[in-house]
């Protein structure tokens, strides 16, 4: 999500988050539906020889409303398999893995607009934000998933690493962001960080949700994530924020009214 400012991560931080460190960043980097990623435009270094025919798998419903801004993506709801969204962009912000021209560098146009303002902001307020990974294509978490079953197996898998279809980051409307006092990585640490708190503080501000806070992980199903940030517009996001509900909630008080 960026483009000229991400050049101003030094050639040293570059090569990091290209080699040793992004080994360590993308392992830390999905913890729940973005554990190392590897997008369909990069080079993958490994190689995965089962592949796990999803179709005969849990069944998911497959959403109608892939494009909306309130799309909701999760364990029961999934986008139709090739899509992409047509309007990705890359955001003018600060990456973890410098000006290389990655798909997880783009975001919808909107998000990418108020992600724009928003690390704009925390700069202003002395909060250096670096955004670490957004879209992700089915065939990227296609292999991801493979990957996790066969180093962990499928239980542990799924409660880290979303299942081909179900990822927030195919929509275009999620980033996770990192600072350099995660040494630029994904980890529940960040809670405590400067930079996380203030995210979790003013996220709503920009039509940012955390989408999967502490706490709610039997709603959401998946592990506590504070550096996961999901695009659903300002007014959606600051009820959320301050009702301390999960965008499943929200959908689910809106059924019952």
């Amino acid at each position: 999500m960026q483009g000229d400012s991400s050049d101003q991560i030094t050639e040293n931080n570059t090569k990091g988050n290209d080699g040793s460190k992004q080994d360590q960043n993308e392992n830390n980097e999905t913890q729940s539906d973005q554990r190392k990623e590897v997008p369909q435009n990069d080079q993958i270094s490994q190689s995965s020889d089962k592949v796990v025919d999803h179709s005969k798998q849990d069944s998911v419903s497959v959403v109608g409303n892939p494009t909306a801004i309130t799309v909701m993506v999760n364990k029961s709801n999934a986008l139709p398999k090739g899509y992409r969204p047509n309007d990705l962009v890359r955001p003018k912000v600060k990456f973890t893995f410098g000006s290389q021209q990655l798909d997880k560098a783009l975001m919808r146009a909107e998000a990418a607009d108020a992600l724009e303002r928003m690390f704009n902001q925390a700069s202003s307020n002395g909060i250096q934000l670096y955004a670490a990974s957004g879209f992700r294509s089915y065939e990227t978490q296609e292999y991801l998933f493979n990957r996790e079953i066969e180093q962990v197996g499928r239980q542990k898998a799924e409660l880290a690493v979303a299942k081909p279809g179900t990822s927030e980051h195919q929509t275009g409307l999620t980033m996770d962001i990192s600072a350099a006092s995660m040494n630029y990585t994904l980890d529940e640490s960040f809670e405590y960080k400067p930079e996380g708190k203030w995210l979790a503080e003013h996220a709503h501000e920009y039509g940012f949700i955390l989408r999967y806070p502490k706490g709610k992980e039997n709603i959401t199903k998946y592990q506590f994530e504070p550096w996961h940030f999901r695009y659903v517009g300002k007014e959606i996001a600051t009820e959320i924020y301050h009702k301390g509900i999960t965008l499943e909630e929200y959908f689910q008080n809106k059924k019952g009214i």
